[in-house]
């Protein structure tokens, strides 16, 4: 019994590690543009990103999921997403690398704001064009800025794949959840807490590393 327990967690555990990997590759890119957008000269993209941010971080990432999962279907009379596992999947990481781009707007956008506006200065007065002071100083020292508060974020992504049950996607929570359902047994839960932890301890391990990488500004 033991072994088919985590033969079922470890495919579950696939699912939460794609989830997981594709909403960090297209949510920090995409925070950055927020970001910047949110921080336009333009008045009216910077009032409408405002607001984007505003809406999504103040309603729950659960209402969005069940939102963009099964909305286009009642508007559109078709549903945009296969009914298989696939379409659960991809459903799910557009919900997430919405909102997470969202949050990581605010912290790269208070990363950005706190590089002392003299060094921009500095870089324009050595003849850096717009570009160049934005790559290599304004960039440089944002990431060491933000790495704490995402550090926070990317944990709390972690434990949000739990959220993917909500439409039947099954990540690491549904196999868990299923053995308790179906056999009347509870141990299994504990035991998928034992995989969330020692997926947050080695992420704990990486950022830890990484701001320890990151003092060459200090």
């Amino acid at each position: 019994m033991f072994w088919t327990v985590t033969q079922s967690l470890l495919g579950g555990l696939a699912t939460t590690f794609q989830i997981f990997i594709l909403t960090l590759c297209f949510s920090v890119p995409l925070g950055l543009l927020f970001a910047l957008a949110a921080m336009s000269k333009w008045k009216p993209l910077r009032y409408l990103m405002q607001m984007i941010v505003w809406v999504v971080r103040g309603t729950p990432l659960m209402l969005q999921l069940i939102i963009i999962f099964y909305g286009p279907g009642l508007w559109l009379e078709r549903n945009i997403w296969s009914g298989d596992e696939a379409g659960r999947l991809t459903a799910t990481v557009v919900a997430f690398t919405f909102n997470y781009a969202c949050y990581f707007s605010v912290i790269f956008r208070g990363g950005i704001e706190g590089v002392p506006s003299g060094q921009r200065e500095a870089g324009q007065v050595l003849g850096m064009t717009r570009r160049q002071i934005f790559f290599k100083v304004t960039l440089l020292q944002m990431i060491k800025r933000v790495v704490p508060p995402m550090s926070n974020e990317v944990i709390t992504l972690v434990k949000d794949t739990s959220l993917a049950r909500i439409i039947a996607a099954y990540e690491l929570t549904f196999a868990g959840y299923s053995f308790m359902t179906s056999s009347g047994i509870t141990w299994p839960l504990f035991y998928t807490g034992v995989f969330y932890l020692v997926f947050v301890g080695i992420l704990t391990l990486l950022f830890n590393y990484l701001e320890r990488r990151l003092n060459y500004f200090r």
